[in-house]
């Protein structure tokens, strides 16, 4: 009877030895696969960050350095020695200066070298075999990277602005007096909103404004989204 007391003995023994390591095999791998998941967030982030500055989009261009510093940080934690981000996060922040003066040429010098960065600190860190480029086509197919904000006010005023103030009554002339309903009172009408204005556009403007002769401008429904898109956001701005 003695020996199988034992050896149950044993058992437990072995079983309570392998339940202390457990904990820190998993926290490793867990920690490996944290890594991983965050890396492949800042990758999508890096090339989207790309279509955006090259497309001038200096909102969304922003935003995506913002998420970058984040993940960074985010990663230094997970790394073995912290200050291997150091660097690329210098520089994001050349990334951001571009941004800020809107320069294209300085946007793309800045962000080669923040991802011969990113390169480097793969390499020092053991994962030379991954290695980031500048994106050759856009990450993904449901994102517009263009400012359609910004497209769209430059419609509005193109092809609108002859006969509607469009932002700022002293600064506009519209060729017709009295002018038409501005853009600001069109947003603010009960009856807006993007399908209305959509179907609008659409539509051949007949028996509209002085004499009912309100042209067609005949848009291509990317210059309509992209004022739908402009007067959303007057119609955002002026109910803060």
């Amino acid at each position: 009877m003695r020996l199988p007391a034992l050896l149950i003995a044993a058992i437990l023994t072995a079983v309570a030895a392998s339940s202390v390591e457990a904990p820190a095999q998993g926290t490793s791998v867990g920690g490996s696969a944290a890594l991983s998941d965050l890396m492949t967030r800042l990758q999508l982030q890096h090339a989207k960050l790309w279509f955006a500055g090259k497309l001038s989009n200096w909102s969304l261009a922003n935003y995506e350095t913002l998420q970058l510093d984040d993940g960074l940080e985010r990663a230094s934690k997970l790394l073995p020695d912290p200050a291997r981000t150091a660097p690329a996060k210098l520089q994001l922040q050349a990334v951001r200066q571009a941004i800020q003066q809107k320069d294209v040429a300085g946007f793309i010098k800045a962000y080669s070298a923040l991802t011969d960065e990113c390169n480097s600190c793969h390499r020092a860190s053991g994962f030379a075999a991954i290695t980031i480029q500048v994106p050759l086509r856009p990450p993904v197919e449901n994102q517009l990277f263009v400012d359609q904000i910004a497209e769209g006010r430059a419609q509005a005023h193109g092809f609108c602005g002859t006969c509607h103030i469009v932002e700022d009554a002293a600064k506009e002339s519209p060729a017709y007096r009295p002018s038409p309903p501005s853009f600001l009172e069109i947003i603010n009408r009960p009856s807006f909103s993007p399908d209305a204005i959509r179907q609008f556009l659409t539509s051949s403007h007949r028996r509209l404004g002085p004499d009912q002769a309100m042209p067609n401008p005949r848009l291509a429904d990317y210059q309509i989204d992209a004022i739908v898109a402009y007067l959303e956001t007057l119609k955002a701005r002026s109910s803060r």
